[in-house]
């Protein structure tokens, strides 16, 4: 560690920051940037900031040696985690204090210590920040721990000002540009009313602050659906975060073109209904063809025909998998328990299942010598098939989709990459919710329920993994699922 932060490095750093900001970037590429900052003047190995949650916390952005670990859950029992939320706002740790590891310098070497700070809105704590060292046992200085505390002020300062932070699906703040955020203390009266929230209920933050909350509140990390008087709909999510249990953080967004009726079945037969309708009617087509003129058909149209059946029967039998999987959210989703397996022979195997026209554009980088992962062996082909299938649907048809795979000491991973339309940094974690589109209504170009993902991240997550989606350079999108190591 440096003796003192590079100051000048600060400087430099926050007059980009400011800079993007102006400039309408999301919030997210703020945030991975400050991270990148925040490694340079604090001398730090990895940076990572933890989100929190009603019900857990989650790694949604890093850099360095702590980078391979975004989109990692984190529970909030853990030792660390409480003795962060209870103690002194800035603290150094020990990494082997985590009960979940992380920390992996590019190097090899283990990141011991690190120097953790808490991030907060009006009191109420939503992250945390953190700085990774490799080695020696001094604890950081006063300095670096004031630099600490103030980039954890300014990420702090990012949510409570923009609407573009990602949060996973039960999180507490903002999860896109069009969401509303507001934090009651224990009386019920609004003490935070962004600007999204007054866009989105019609009343300003002159008219909401230290008033009662126009809406009712759903129990903690419970959702509600809620008329507004002008008719449209609003989705509210509330909860209890750690280290301000008398505050209550609420999350809303306008639902109205998804909402169609008073019952969730009715959403789930609103979104569904045309992706089932469109394999059943080609199925029947061809079904009839046969039946009504089949003396007349040439054998080659003949096999054409049950190959069409095969495929879009196969197709509505994963559609029917994956709806009753989703509406099933109780039930058991990953199989068996983990045990170890070869992933590369695991993944070959998968793309074998793909769809011709989709294994024709895959191109594999599957080393040999990759170690065993633990998980289950069986659903992997799931988890491949949505990743890819989302690949080939939101890219042009004669780009490649890649599909890599890698290990480290303590996980072995993949990922698809594709040359697409690529996925708003906002987006990265809604996209993970059950039934969200990033298009609807009359807006929507691509097909689908909004199920893929929900499943993927369910199934994965049960393994003891975690997967992640990230923009590719250049265009695109890039998902990645990581599992222990063997």
């Amino acid at each position: 560690m440096p003796d003192r932060p590079d100051y000048s490095a600060l400087i430099t750093g926050q007059t980009v920051i400011i800079e993007m900001i102006n400039s309408g970037d999301a919030a997210l590429p703020v945030l991975s940037h400050l991270l990148r900052v925040a490694q340079r003047v604090l001398g730090a190995a990895g940076m990572a900031f933890v989100e929190y949650g009603p019900t857990q916390g989650r790694i949604i952005a890093a850099s360095g040696g702590a980078e391979w670990a975004i989109g990692r859950p984190v529970p909030l029992d853990d030792p660390a985690t409480e003795r962060l939320r209870t103690g002194a706002r800035v603290q150094d740790m020990r990494v082997e204090a985590l009960s979940w590891e992380l920390g992996r310098h590019p190097d090899g070497s283990d990141l011991r210590r690190m120097g953790v700070a808490r991030a907060e809105i009006g009191g109420v704590m939503i992250g945390s920040l953190h700085a990774f060292y490799p080695d020696g046992d001094d604890d950081c200085s006063a300095e670096h721990r004031a630099v600490l505390t103030y980039l954890a002020t300014c990420i702090a300062h990012v949510y409570g000002d923009q609407a573009g932070l990602p949060i996973h699906g039960d999180g507490p703040v903002v999860a896109a540009l069009a969401d509303g955020l507001a934090i009651a203390d224990r009386d019920g009266l609004v003490r935070l009313w962004n600007p999204a929230a007054a866009q989105i209920v019609g009343r300003g933050a002159d008219q909401v602050l230290n008033q009662p909350l126009p809406f009712p509140l759903p129990p903690p990390g419970q959702v509600l659906d809620h008329r507004l008087p002008d008719g449209r709909w609003i989705k509210i999510t509330s909860g209890e975060l750690p280290g301000a249990v008398t505050s209550r953080v609420v999350t809303f967004r306008d639902v109205t073109d998804q909402f169609r009726a008073d019952h969730d079945t009715d959403l789930f037969v609103a979104v569904t209904s045309h992706e089932l309708r469109t394999p059943v009617t080609v199925i029947k087509g061809y079904a009839d063809t046969l039946t009504d003129h089949w003396d007349s058909l040439a054998e080659p149209d003949r096999r054409q025909a049950a190959r069409v059946i095969g495929q879009r029967a196969g197709e509505l039998a994963r559609l029917v998998d994956r709806l009753l999987s989703a509406a099933n959210d109780a039930g058991p989703v990953g199989g068996a328990p983990p045990v170890p397996f070869d992933l590369v022979e695991a993944l070959r195997a998968a793309v074998a299942d793909l769809p011709s026209h989709l294994r024709r554009r895959l191109v594999l980088a599957l080393p040999a010598d990759l170690p065993k992962a633990v998980g289950d062996r069986a659903s992997l082909a799931t988890v491949l098939t949505e990743l890819a299938t989302n690949s080939d649907k939101y890219s042009p048809p004669d780009s490649p989709v890649e599909l890599r795979a890698e290990a480290d000491r303590r996980t072995v991973a993949f990922r698809v990459s594709d040359r697409g339309v690529g996925i708003r940094p906002e987006h990265v974690e809604r996209a993970f919710e059950r039934f969200w589109q990033g298009e609807s209504g009359d807006r929507r170009r691509y097909p689908g329920a909004g199920l893929g993902l929900y499943l993927v991240r369910r199934i994965v997550e049960r393994q003891n993994g975690w997967v992640s989606l990230r923009p590719r350079a250049g265009g695109g999108t890039v998902a990645e699922v990581r599992l222990p190591r063997g």
